[in-house]
């Protein structure tokens, strides 16, 4: 190791699907398809949510959030990709890569962690439809939307840190859509053990508790 050249690298290159150039234009028309019935989609839900008086309780404004943070991974993620598919590669800096990475992950975890809420929300209405209102309130609400924000991108922060320290080679060809934690670790130069071990770790509470609860509840 000691003998290749470390460098900072300034851009990524995003090569999309790879091989699969012949079928670019048939996967941007989809894919920009999805992307704006996406968009409008949640947007319409978040709107429907703020401005129907029927539609504020704690069930909708839980899904009004699931639908930004489903808003916030598509503006993240689809935009590259379709430029990857219109031009063959997209450049990204390296800032905006590992912002990217950022911002994904940590609405990833935001979302697991919205829907164990969401799931609970729905436990108490079945389970419990005479103390509904006064255990579900919309104090309790927004304190329980909340959290997954907080928690999602504040552990999301500890993780990316040891990935924006990785020293890279010459090689800086992602073959994928986006900025993700394994092409980055294939790229490197560094020992990425730690950080394999520190996802293997935040797995546990992040995905697996989540995934626990909701089927319990």
């Amino acid at each position: 190791m000691s003998g290749k050249n470390y460098t900072k690298v300034s851009e990524f290159v995003l090569l999309g699907f790879g091989n699969l150039h012949i079928f670019n234009i048939a996967f941007f028309i989809a894919f920009l398809i999805i992307f704006v019935f996406t968009i409008t989609g949640n947007l319409l839900i978040i709107v429907l949510v703020s401005i129907t008086p029927a539609l504020r309780s704690p069930m909708y404004y839980l899904l009004s959030h699931l639908s930004f943070s489903d808003l916030l991974i598509s503006t993240n993620i689809l935009p590259n990709m379709l430029g990857s598919l219109l031009l063959g590669e997209e450049k990204i800096t390296y800032c905006g890569c590992i912002t990217q990475f950022y911002f994904f992950s940590g609405t990833t975890i935001t979302e697991c962690l919205l829907l164990s809420v969401m799931s609970y929300d729905r436990y108490l209405a079945i389970c419990n439809p005479l103390r509904y209102s006064s255990i579900m309130n919309m104090m309790i609400c927004v304190n329980l939307s909340v959290w997954p924000w907080l928690l999602g991108f504040t552990l999301n922060f500890i993780a990316v840190l040891p990935v924006s320290d990785f020293d890279f080679c010459a090689d800086n060809v992602i073959d994928h859509f986006y900025c993700d934690l394994s092409p980055l670790q294939k790229l490197s130069c560094s020992d990425t053990s730690l950080v394999e071990l520190e996802a293997f770790v935040f797995s546990i509470p992040i995905f697996i508790f989540p995934c626990g609860f909701i089927v319990v509840t």
